[in-house]
């Protein structure tokens, strides 16, 4: 069978076909034995793009070039030439995570002319014996090469299709809550892109001198360069920020399509270190991972701290104008907001429809590009976990997956 095939052939069944197809197109493949690694994580990032719907991603050449270095470190302890399937599934799983671990090890078990129709009966074969339509028997396989030995590998892989079910006709739909540990993580990057838009306004607000006596808030590199002939220095002088920005709109997926964001909700903090969150994201229903665990994807979010509640934005009949969930969080923003400024980090700068709006509300758009950020840290923050219940977070981490 398909899932036993890689203990009768001495490669990875994926590169066997590899060998196969070069020989038949009478093409060189003295190096394939490196190349097909190469090809087997590319053909991995490719199913696994496919599986989760992403449009962008960290599986950048630079990742896998620290993959691949990992790899081969890990290779030479082993005292092997070439990795094994242990050794490459090890470093997916602590370079990417358990998700493309997990892809990358149904990849290399793939063997397209496995899939033609035959009238013979399967066979499942393992390391020292097989099971026959009469029974089950050892065998041995006398082609010298490398000893297979059984290693573990702890991995949470997605559960059946039928527990899936089980589980989701067991959720209470009056119950909701967070996961915890992503709740840190989101408060975190609040906490960290608060600080950067301070810094964003007190840029705007330096002013600028020749240098005297001291070098104040450093040297202002322009100035300097612009007055080179003269040999002055110029410093900068940024004056502390005039108040503070209390809200927060994180837009990862703008302009987002609505059939793919349905989900339109508002979570009120549960103490004072949490923000209040109004958020668009995918149904957390169409994606049970556990009993009562839930996964969903942040389509944008709003975060208002110090928390404090406010009526739920997506019924609030004042934001009735706002066309798009992007609209609707900027406006519920800048209606709630007690400060003058808010943040807005998003792919594209404010359109001009919500400068408007701004100005109706006698506030002001900060403007963070959210490229500043790494795509694996977005990715990190988007994907969250819904639980059905408090008392869910007691086992909860069994079942969640790290998405790296």
């Amino acid at each position: 069978t398909s899932e036993t095939l890689f203990f009768l052939l001495g490669e990875f069944p994926f590169i066997t076909h590899l060998y196969e197809h070069r020989r038949a197109e009478l093409l060189p493949d003295e190096t394939l034995a490196i190349d097909g690694i190469k090809s087997l994580l590319l053909e991995a990032r490719s199913v696994w793009l496919k599986k989760h719907d992403l449009q962008q991603h960290w599986l950048t050449p630079q990742t896998f070039s620290l993959l691949l270095k990992y790899v081969r470190n890990l290779t030479l302890l082993d005292r092997r030439l070439t990795p094994d399937l242990y050794t490459l599934a090890l470093a997916a799983k602590q370079i990417a995570g358990d998700e493309f671990a997990l892809t990358l090890l149904e990849t290399a078990r793939q063997y397209p002319p496995q899939r033609i129709p035959s009238h013979l009966t399967d066979l499942r074969i393992g390391i020292d014996h097989a099971e026959f339509p009469t029974g089950d028997a050892p065998w041995k396989n006398r082609l010298l090469g490398t000893e297979l030995t059984w290693r573990t590998l702890p991995l949470k892989p997605a559960p059946p299709q039928e527990k899936k079910q089980s589980w989701q006709m067991q959720w209470d739909p009056y119950q909701q809550c967070s996961h915890p540990p992503e709740d840190d993580k989101i408060e975190s990057f609040n906490t960290h892109v608060r600080e950067q838009a301070k810094l964003l306004l007190g840029e705007d607000l330096a002013r600028t001198e020749k240098f005297t006596s001291s070098l104040k808030d450093g040297l202002d590199i322009r100035e300097t360069l612009r007055n080179w002939h003269t040999g002055d220095l110029y410093v900068k002088e940024i004056p502390p920020s005039r108040g503070t920005i209390e809200i927060v709109v994180l837009l990862f997926d703008s302009p987002s399509d609505p059939n793919k964001y349905p989900w339109h909700t508002t979570w009120y903090a549960e103490h004072d270190q949490e923000s209040t969150l109004c958020f668009f994201a995918t149904n957390f229903a169409d994606n049970i991972i556990g009993p009562g665990i839930s996964q969903a994807v942040y389509g944008g979010c709003m975060l208002i701290f110090p928390p404090r509640p406010i009526p739920d934005i997506w019924t609030d009949p004042r934001l009735e104008f706002a066309k798009t969930p992007e609209e609707h969080l900027v406006s519920a923003a800048l209606l709630h907001s007690q400060e003058k400024r808010i943040l807005v980090v998003s792919p594209h700068p404010p359109l001009t429809r919500w400068r408007r709006i701004a100005k109706k509300f006698k506030r002001q758009i900060v403007h963070l590009p959210i490229k500043r950020f790494s795509l694996q840290t977005l990715d990190r923050l988007r994907h969250f976990h819904v639980l059905n219940g408090r008392d869910v977070r007691s086992y909860a981490s069994k079942y969640i997956r790290d998405f790296r």
